[in-house]
């Protein structure tokens, strides 16, 4: 590995190399890095980072709400579709009140011990 006093400026050649980028291991002079999160970066990597960081990261789409709430209408829908199939499964009889006027009149007539 070359030591870092014999190297030159990637950008300046006529310039001695200060310090070493450690995202693309190339050598730069004093105006040709910066300090980035406590360390020496140089600027075409100091512009890929940002770039990075500038994207906002991508989201996963949730399901689980929207799962819920169909769940949910499931559930009401076959607590409704059953309510209603008893309902529809009581005799006409009972609508008409003549179920009760028949169970009235043979508990009062005469002999009926029911």
């Amino acid at each position: 590995m070359p030591d870092l006093a014999s190297q030159r400026c990637l950008n300046h050649s006529f310039r001695e190399a200060v310090a070493r980028c450690p995202e693309c291991g190339l050598f730069f002079c004093r105006e040709c890095i910066t300090e980035h999160d406590d360390r020496v970066i140089c600027a075409a990597c100091l512009k890929k980072l940002a770039l990075k960081e500038a994207q906002p990261p991508r989201r996963r789409l949730n399901l689980w709400p929207a799962a819920q709430g169909a769940g949910g209408l499931f559930i009401a829908w076959f607590v409704f579709y059953v309510v209603g199939r008893l309902l529809l499964a009581i005799p006409d009889e009972f609508h008409d009140e003549a179920l009760w006027q028949t169970k009235l009149m043979n508990a009062f007539e005469p002999g009926n011990d029911e």
